[in-house]
């Protein structure tokens, strides 16, 4: 019987007859020795050291319920004496080895009250979080340990759609697994609620556990961070998803600085540039972002940002559409500079601006019972009623593992609107298990969303 033999097998083999370096001519690589089949795995021994199991204890519901705590209740319904924690699983990796950083999903561990990390050596350690950021869904964990491995970072931006990639975590707790494929598509967003999307599309498989591991390529580079999957029958399909390494690093710079992603506001509204936009506009792009709006008073209007201005990059990094806008502003710190390319009037210009605090929030602010560790205040702009304004937020509060963060401003709840701290609290009373704050920060609409 005529067995067919893979195309890039075929191309693989080829090359090596022909005395070709596989890496050299970015087909399959690292083949060790002459004769030898195509192979990954010097390149897998190398990285998979720094692909870490991430283990999450965390309080049971049941801790919150003062019925359940009361012990003659538990005896009278024969429940436990007392109630266990959950335990979940994800994956992370080491990207810094003398500091012991590790980065992974900010999913795997929220509501966290024990985070432990195993590596492939078997060892185990009790992590710290650093910081963590729903908006992009990363966080940073540090581990006390010597002899780690790290995976050097890649630039995603060099990626390309066809590239191959590897994807390493710890599915179903099975331990570390390794899969292979292709770059399927870039720039895919309208997957993660919070809104700061650019995720790497891939058919390499990813299934529950493989949050937070790593997104290699053939080099042994970091180019992601394993996110998500598209599953309706319950398991991978050929479509996961990895925010780009690119997006992870400049989250954990800010992490390691500030404990958070501070998050500022040019004061812009855009929207992605079509081709009946362009041509009422008189420019000849396919792709940018068109300025609708430039709020009053904002640090955009200071710096001479017009509507119709049309963005085609920032701080040199090409702008396709509003979603590239939002990304890159939203990982931009309060205070820093940033370059803007517009077009305006056929002609390219560059505007320097400076990203400025987020407006909104005043000093003082009031507790509310439902949203512990954060106090809030009336936000108002132009003297009308916007929303709830966050004053502060303590680190690892219950609003903190929600998602919020000073500056920003509630606007609804489960999708009522909200304009004053009292409508707060009576739409917070009157929500189910389920709530779901809808959040300006910055330039951008966020949702929150958390089981009660």
């Amino acid at each position: 019987m005529r067995r067919r033999i893979p195309w890039g097998l075929t191309c693989a083999v080829w090359l090596l007859a022909s005395g070709v370096s596989l890496s050299a001519a970015g087909a399959l690589p690292l083949v060790q020795r002459p004769g030898e089949m195509p192979t990954l795995a010097p390149m897998l021994a190398e990285v998979t050291p720094a692909v870490v199991n991430i283990a999450v204890i965390s309080r049971s519901e049941e801790y919150d319920n003062p019925l359940l705590n009361d012990p003659f209740f538990r005896r009278f319904f024969n429940l436990p004496d007392r109630p266990r924690p959950t335990v979940s699983a994800g994956s992370g990796v080491i990207v810094d080895a003398a500091r012991g950083y590790v980065l992974t999903n900010h999913h795997v561990i929220r509501n966290a009250d024990e985070i432990v990390v195993t590596t492939k050596d078997r060892r185990r350690f009790t992590a710290k979080l650093v910081g963590s950021d729903a908006g992009t869904d990363i966080a940073l964990l540090k581990i006390e340990a010597d002899n780690l491995k790290a995976i050097p970072f890649g630039d995603s931006d060099a990626l390309r759609v066809g590239d191959f990639v590897v994807a390493i975590g710890n599915p179903f707790g099975l331990g570390q697994t390794v899969t292979s494929g292709i770059v399927s598509a870039l720039g895919r967003s309208g997957i993660n609620v919070e809104g700061y999307e650019d995720f790497i599309q891939t058919d390499a498989s990813i299934n529950p556990g493989n949050s937070g591991g790593a997104l290699v390529n053939l080099k042994g580079e970091l180019v992601g961070i394993n996110t998500a999957i598209i599953a309706p029958a319950g398991g991978n399909v050929g479509i996961g998803f990895a925010v780009p390494s690119n997006m992870a690093r400049k989250v954990m710079d800010q992490l390691i600085r500030f404990g958070e992603v501070r998050r500022g506001r040019l004061g812009i509204t855009a929207q992605d540039l079509t081709p009946e936009l362009a041509k009422a506009l008189g420019v000849n792009l396919t792709e940018g972002a068109v300025i609708v709006e430039v709020a009053k008073g904002s640090p955009a209007e200071r710096a001479g940002f017009r509507e119709r201005d049309v963005i085609t990059a920032i701080n040199g990094r090409p702008v396709r559409g509003s979603s590239d806008v939002r990304n890159q502003l939203g990982l931009i710190p309060v205070g820093e500079q940033v370059e803007i390319k517009v077009v305006r009037g056929g002609k390219s210009h560059t505007v320097t601006a400076r990203i400025g605090e987020v407006g909104g929030a005043g000093s003082g602010g009031v507790a509310v019972a439902q949203l512990a560790g954060a106090r809030f205040t009336d936000a108002e702009r132009d003297g009308r009623p916007q929303g709830v304004g966050v004053v502060s937020v303590e680190q690892d509060s219950e609003a903190w593992r929600l998602g919020l963060r000073r500056g920003d401003v509630i606007i609804a709840v489960n999708q009522k609107r909200v304009t004053s701290v009292t409508e707060l609290r009576e739409a917070l009373k009157a929500a189910d298990r389920t709530l779901a704050l809808t959040v300006v920060r910055g330039d951008f609409i966020l949702n929150l969303l958390a089981r009660r």
